[in-house]
């Protein structure tokens, strides 16, 4: 099996996974944390991306470089 076939499985039951659970998902009990972790990291990975910087490269040439939350004004407000 070729990287392409591989991935396009791999994409396939993260597609077919997200279907079997969206009903949960539109509850708005699942945030974006959970998201990026079942579904837009491994996305990445079956396509080849060095998600978790396996190779160790430096920050100026990782794949994915984390970034901090952004706070919103809106989020320090007082109610």
């Amino acid at each position: 099996m070729t990287d392409k076939e591989i991935a396009k499985n791999k994409i396939s039951e993260l597609v077919e996974r997200f279907g079997e659970h969206i009903d949960q998902y539109k509850k708005g009990i699942y945030n974006e944390t959970q998201t990026r972790a079942d579904y837009i990291d491994p996305f990445f990975e079956a396509l080849g991306w060095d998600i978790y910087n396996k190779q160790g490269n430096s920050e100026a040439y990782r794949d994915v470089i984390l970034e901090d939350k952004i706070k919103s004004w809106r989020s320090n407000k007082s109610s």
